[in-house]
Parts: C-alpha cells; structure tokens; sequence
C-alpha cells in the first residue's frame, strides 16, 4: 500500500476539482471515468489528476463507501492496495479518447438554418442540374421535400398544425444515381450527412451493426456536435435488402425485425448513441440524440419489383374484348414509375414502415444519350477530370463524338449504370496515362471509336503541330 494514503475530506475534494491544467472555455466537456457520462447529463465534474474526470454522484458513491471501512485495519492488511493515480500516467492511459463537443448556451447560439437564407426549391433544383444529368422529376421531388422540411425545421411551426418530416424513398436501377444525388445535395445544403447500408443493420443482440449506428454515423459526420447532428441526413441505401423473407422457418433479424426497429427513428425519437464508436460499450461515453429533425433518405435497386408491378397490371384487365396481352409491359423501361404502395408490401415491406416514408419516387434507368451527357456535361465529369490531368503535364486531350458514343454503348452492355463509364474510361486510359510522360514531344492526344473498339489507337499531336 502507498504510504501517502490518507482519508480525503469535502474541503481537499474541492482543492482538486479547482486544480490547475484544466479549462472550462475549451469547445469539448468532459467525461465521467467511472460512469461514463458527459458533464450535460450527470453534471458538474471533479477533475483530477492526469486528466480524470469524476462526476459527483461517482464521487459521493466512492466516498461513502470508503467511510464504511476500518482505515487502520485496511493498511495493516497487506494483501488490500490501492490505487495510485501517479500509475494512470503516461501515452497508454487516455481517459478521455472520445471527448463530445459542449452544447452552446441558448442565448449564444445563432440558427444554423435562416428562413430568409434557405434556397427555393427551383434553386436546388438548377444546382443538382450542374452535376446530376437527366431525372428531372426526381430532382423536383427531392427539392420540395428537403425545402419544406428545412424550412419546417428552421422555423419551428410546431405550435398550431404540426408538420410532419418529409421522409423519403427513392427506387431506381442500379448506377442511376441515388447515392449520387444525396450526396450532391448534402454538400450544397452544407449539412452533415451519413450514409449507412441496410445490408449490415440486424436486431439488436445479433452480430452486425445496430440499427442506432447510423445516428452514431451521423454524430461523427457532425464532429461530435449533437445540435449539428439533429439537422442532418441520413441516407440509407440498400433498403431492399431489409424486406421481409417470404418462406423462412428460422428468426428474420436483417429482415422484418429491422424494419420494426427504425420505425421510432423515421418517427422521432430520444436515441442514447455511443460517441466516436459504433457498438455500446462501457467504456465509451454515450450521449442522446433526437430524431425528430434528421431527415431519412431510404434507397434501393428492388430487384424483381418490376415483375410484381407487370403482374398487377395484367390482372386488372386481362378478361374480356379489351384485355391487355401479358408482354404489353414488357418492353416497358420505366415500369418502375408505376409503382404503388400495394406492390412495395407485396415485395416485403411493412406498411408501418412505408407509412414514415410518405414520399415515394423513381429514377429512370440510363439511356445510351444519358451516359454520353454524363461524360461529358456535369461539372465534375470523367472527361474533364481527365482532361484535367493531362494538362498538368501540357497535353490536350479530345474525344470524338463517336468515341463518346461506342464508351456508352459498351456501358449500356454491362447494364451496370454510370459505374460502368469510368471503369471503361480507365481501361483505355491505361495506356495513354503511361505512356504520354515519357515523351515531351506529344502535345495533344485524341480518343476515337476505333481505338475504343479495339480496331486502331488514339490520333497522337507533336506540339508545333497542334498549336
């Protein structure tokens, strides 16, 4: 036993917490290392030594046990020692890794969100156009959406009529651009933004990740701060993959269960996350989040969903004169936008879950025209990139309109969506990208259809005779 151990009055206790090294102005409040708590849940903290931090209920708790003890009897015994803060030094004790970002006062706090200040929705609209190409009903949908919840979130209309959030659910191919256009719209609202898979979400108590980790995804998208957190988005993708199993003896936790468990938080709800981890643990500080103001974006590919809405389509005409022939729909590509709510609950999803989701839209799949305006138009285009790259090292780079035209149609053959452009991109760059910086001579390099197709090169330019 340490030989400076002595018994700890009220008065030293108040000697510690005041102790020097410790600032109450940083943007970070501290933590209980004994039950973990942040200083806005359990209060004011005693700091001691080495960074701990111990909240009053903890240290009362401490306190009055130890009083029940014979202090005579405990040093004489050689087998009881105790602990010596002095051993708790060094790079191996941090007994607050993940520190949470103090709630600012409400008269200091400004709102983050103006009424005058939020962007029309015809103005969101014209600055998805400059990066997503083509789905322009799902661009209007989803500006409307996000301009009525954040204005309902900024002006706090609660009082007379309440408004519900505009939860959605967008259902398209794959690689039309789903995630794509949250993640556009993330960056020009500047909100923070998580993106989470319904693959790995099982029931609570099964290995994978809980349904609460996509707020905890959410609060670290946020740095931590909780009043940031509670204006975010939250993009679940993968929705598909949670509908319930038709024919399954055993227990559906990735399934039905899922849906069940995020019905509170598409509602709003007070959810106790975990900061700067994604599991709950005792070692790791928890904080609440609530819900209520996250707007939720859940989007899928629905395999196979088309087939049900074909089905119930040639059911309601398929007696009599004017009966519909079976493959009328068929050469249907936008069989999606017909969707209903019945054919969603016939693929496997619960109507209390497509209840919270009450705007319900598609995207279209990728014309062969689409994917020649996406390499070429967006801001942020393939092509651009490239030509971007190339002039770093002084070199033009031009594609031929028929060049853009066999890439799109080699796209449209892997039926993979936008995703299938840059890897043919960066298929036929290869060569060009290692070959061009080994002579200084080659001012501009041209891509044509024959050398896409595999039947010639690229149209090489020295530099006095490109100019």
């Amino acid at each position: 036993m340490s030989d400076d151990f002595k018994e700890v009055n009220d008065e030293e206790i108040q000697d510690i917490s005041s102790g020097s090294g410790f600032s109450d102005n940083n943007a970070y409040e501290d933590v209980c290392f004994v039950c973990r708590r942040p200083e806005s849940v359990a209060g004011k903290m005693f700091k001691l030594p080495n960074g701990i931090c111990v909240c009053d209920d903890c240290m009362h708790k401490t306190m009055d046990a130890v009083s029940q003890f014979d202090y005579q009897g405990m040093m004489s015994n050689p087998n009881i020692h105790f602990v010596n803060l002095a051993d708790l030094q060094g790079d191996g004790f941090i007994p607050n890794r993940q520190k949470l970002k103090k709630r600012k006062p409400k008269e200091e706090s400004e709102p983050v969100l103006d009424i005058r200040n939020i962007p029309a929705p015809h103005k969101i609209k014209a600055s998805l156009d400059e990066y997503v190409i083509g789905q322009e009903h799902a661009k209007k949908v989803i500006s409307v959406a996000v301009y009525n919840h954040y204005k309902r979130v900024a002006t706090h209309t609660m009082d007379e009529i309440e408004i519900e959030k505009s939860n959605m659910l967008m259902i398209g191919p794959t690689g039309c651009g789903k995630t794509y256009l949250v993640k556009t719209l993330a960056r020009l609202l500047d909100v923070p933004l998580a993106i989470a898979d319904a693959t790995s979400l099982t029931e609570a108590g099964y290995i994978g990740d809980d349904i609460e980790s996509v707020i905890s995804k959410l609060l670290a998208a946020a740095d931590n701060d909780v009043e940031k957190a509670e204006r975010g988005i939250v993009f679940i993708d993968e929705i598909d993959k949670i509908a319930k199993k038709k024919e399954t003896r055993s227990r559906d936790v990735s399934g039905e269960s899922v849906q069940q468990g995020m019905l509170r938080l598409l509602e709003g709800a007070e959810v106790e996350v975990p900061v700067g981890a994604n599991s709950k643990n005792a070692m790791v500080p928890m904080t609440t989040v609530n819900t209520r103001n996250i707007l939720f974006i859940c989007g899928g590919a629905f395999p196979d969903l088309d087939d049900i809405i074909k089905e119930r389509l040639t059911k309601t005409a398929s007696i009599g004169f004017n009966a519909d022939l079976k493959d009328k729909y068929d050469k249907d590509k936008n069989i999606l936008s017909r969707v209903t709510v019945e054919d969603l609950r016939n693929f496997g999803m619960i109507p209390e879950f497509l209840g919270r989701l009450p705007v319900i839209y598609t995207l279209e799949g990728l014309t062969k025209e689409m994917m020649i305006k996406i390499l070429r138009e967006p801001r942020n285009a393939i092509l651009k990139q490239y030509q971007k790259l190339l002039e770093l090292d002084e070199v033009k780079l031009e594609f031929t309109d028929d060049a853009l035209e066999a890439i799109a149609e080699k796209a449209m053959e892997r039926d993979t969506g936008a995703r299938a452009l840059r890897s043919i991109i960066e298929e036929f760059m290869l060569d060009i990208m290692y070959e061009i910086p080994k002579d200084d001579n080659i001012g501009q390099v041209t891509i044509t259809r024959d050398y896409i197709q595999g039947t010639g090169g690229p149209l090489i330019a020295i530099r006095g005779e490109s100019e």
